[in-house]
């Protein structure tokens, strides 16, 4: 009996500028076994999701399949009609892309867009398609999967967006679902419980999977056998325990050894006291935020409380919180993006107006944004040197001969090739588009740069020299960096210091090497516990841990009572803590942590 898909030989072309063909995938095979997951894995631009997506029978513009087979139940997906590719997809195979939040429409309901796919194939009526869908909201662990098909999109978290993206590509019960990336932009807590989502719902439903990813943390926790790719060609192919512990090329080696060790102190880099002044950077003071606005000019919806946070000159502050928490509107607000209702921003110790508009145009060139998701925030109507060449005329009034130059030296310092100035943002990679959106921030020469989620879309070692180039960029010039991420490994390598937000709140702010040292508030040790190992078996392990058991699979609650994280804290005081709002505790050096637990507690370590 044939293998569920087979790749065979299969070779890929990009049309160039001339007319010529160049290859991309290069006599790539392998095969996938009903009821297994396969991981592609290898750098950004290594060929991962257009192999992917050659299961579909799909590729992308400017590519042309010109040798091999994609065998689906033995028949190769590459030659059937096109009406029969149409029945395939979402039939027999179905897709999950990288980002939830563009793949689904915000005008309709989730139930409409999760039951279409059988609906649309005549495989089930409307009533049976709904039943179904509520069946995998459950088996997923969606909250409330009686009435959750009449929300909106917006209305979810972007881990329950993550799933319900899950949910949408397994209504028409296919035999292979491709993953690309499905955990990708997630915080390290909702990983894990997506992660156990999909392996659960995988092994129930007795579908195999592709799994595409450059999270070799991730590909321990599911993957049965491992596809290492390097410019399109297959390096190394084996189980996934083999490959992980006993990899045989020098490739995988390297792979390995990027990978970022879990989050423990000592692994930072101090920045300098060269670029030091005697104001800071910037500095948030006592900040309340929130959307929607009511006569007295509070916030509807308030998301900070009290903020407060310090950011030297040259120096870098780690964000880190689950989705949710607060984290990105808290840059809104030092951007200018989102006014604050309460407290004050000072840039080099002057104040800044709340909002963007009300800016001048230095105030603006030295506070840059570089946004989480680069598929929605480059203009995909503009090539890449007109997209860098914008803040370039609009700061500098560079033009001609000298703007096509900085141009070059801007992609050459996100380590792109001159040439993709004449291309589109689809024509690049999600991990290169990252890039060049990290490259249009810099060319402002900011002060002070806004990082939001900046690495979470590349492989481990293109993340690994982004975050090299950032550090050698705060050496030369001084920039001070203000750095979001669901990544502990990469803030512990990275940041200067780190501040905990929990629903709006900063739970623990210190130095990076105290945070991460006991003790801990206990939020702060759920996430470093939630850290994917690459260890096989480590999911496993880790659900069964008290900490996990009382912290995962619970939603971030904005409370103005007590402390927000009670119902998800495994040393919570009932009648103390989901009653007063608990004090601030200076533990020395610039290290403290919000909590009900006395300072002598926290010291001796005695929970």
């Amino acid at each position: 009996m044939p293998a569920l898909l087979e790749v065979d030989g299969l070779t890929i072309k990009a049309h160039k500028d001339n007319g010529g063909l160049v290859p991309i995938v290069k006599g790539v095979s392998f095969t996938i076994e009903r009821g297994e997951v396969v991981a592609l894995i290898g750098e950004s631009g290594s060929g991962k999701t257009t192999i992917a997506l050659s299961a579909l029978g799909y590729s992308k513009p400017g590519l042309a399949f010109t040798g091999g087979e994609v065998r689906l139940e033995g028949r190769d997906v590459l030659s059937i009609p096109p009406d029969d590719k149409r029945a395939m997809r979402g039939r027999h195979v179905a897709y999950l892309a990288q980002s939830a939040a563009a793949t689904f429409n915000p005008a309709l309901t989730i139930g409409e867009q999760v039951t279409e796919s059988p609906v649309l194939h005549g495989q089930m009526t409307r009533e049976e398609s709904q039943e179904r869908a509520k069946a995998l909201y459950r088996a997923l662990e969606l909250p409330d999967p009686d009435r959750l098909g009449r929300r909106y999109p917006h209305q979810v978290s972007g881990g329950q967006l993550q799933r319900l993206m899950a949910a949408m590509a397994l209504c028409g019960k296919p035999d292979l679902l491709i993953l690309d990336e499905p955990t990708t932009a997630l915080d390290v807590t909702t990983q894990i419980e997506v992660l156990k989502a999909f392996k659960s719902v995988i092994k129930h439903e007795g579908a195999a999977a592709l799994y595409v990813t450059h999270d070799l943390s991730v590909v321990a926790q599911i993957a049965d056998r491992i596809v290492v790719l390097y410019a399109g060609e297959v390096l190394e192919h084996g189980e996934a325990d083999q490959v992980i512990n006993n990899p045989s090329h020098d490739y995988t080696r390297r792979l390995m050894a990027a990978v970022r060790p879990p989050p423990a102190a000592g692994q930072g880099d101090t920045a300098l006291a060269d670029h030091v002044r005697e104001s800071p950077a910037i500095e948030v003071k006592g900040v309340s935020a929130g959307y929607g606005r009511q006569r007295d000019g509070s916030a509807v919806v308030k998301v900070l409380r009290d903020v407060n946070l310090v950011v030297q000159r040259g120096h870098t502050v780690g964000i880190i919180g689950e989705s949710g928490c607060g984290k990105s509107t808290l840059a809104r607000v030092m951007s200018g993006l989102l006014p604050a209702t309460e407290g004050e921003i000072l840039l080099d110790g002057a104040p800044l107006r709340p909002s963007l508009r009300q800016r001048n145009r230095s105030e603006l060139q030295r506070i840059q944004f570089v946004f989480q998701m680069a598929d929605v925030a480059l203009n995909p109507r503009q090539r890449i040197d007109g997209i860098l060449g914008r803040p370039l005329e609009f700061y500098f009034g560079l033009r001609g001969k000298e703007k096509r130059r900085r141009v070059s030296a801007l992609l050459e310092m996100v380590e792109l090739p001159a040439e993709f100035a004449g291309r589109y943002p689809e024509e690049l990679s999600g991990g290169q588009k990252q890039r060049v959106n990290l490259a249009r921030a810099l060319a402002a020469s900011p002060e002070v740069l806004l990082c939001d989620e900046v690495i979470s879309a590349l492989d481990t070692i293109v993340g690994a020299n982004i975050i090299e180039l950032l550090k050698r960029l705060r050496r030369q010039s001084g920039v001070s960096f203000v750095f979001i991420s669901h990544d502990l490994s990469t803030v512990a390598s990275f940041a200067d210091d780190i501040v905990v937000l929990y629903a709006g709140r900063v739970v623990e702010q210190g130095p990076t090497d105290r945070v991460l040292s006991p003790p801990y508030h206990p939020y702060t040790r759920l996430l470093i516990a939630s850290v994917p190992e690459l260890r096989i078996g480590w999911l496993e392990e880790t659900m069964e841990s008290r900490v996990a058991q009382a912290g995962l699979d619970r939603i971030v609650t904005m409370t103005d009572t007590g402390c927000p994280f009670f119902d998800r804290c495994s040393i919570g005081v009932k009648g103390l803590c989901d009653q007063e709002t608990p004090p601030v505790r200076h533990l020395g050096g610039r290290h403290a942590i919000e909590c009900h637990r006395s300072e002598a507690e926290f010291l001796e370590g005695t929970f």
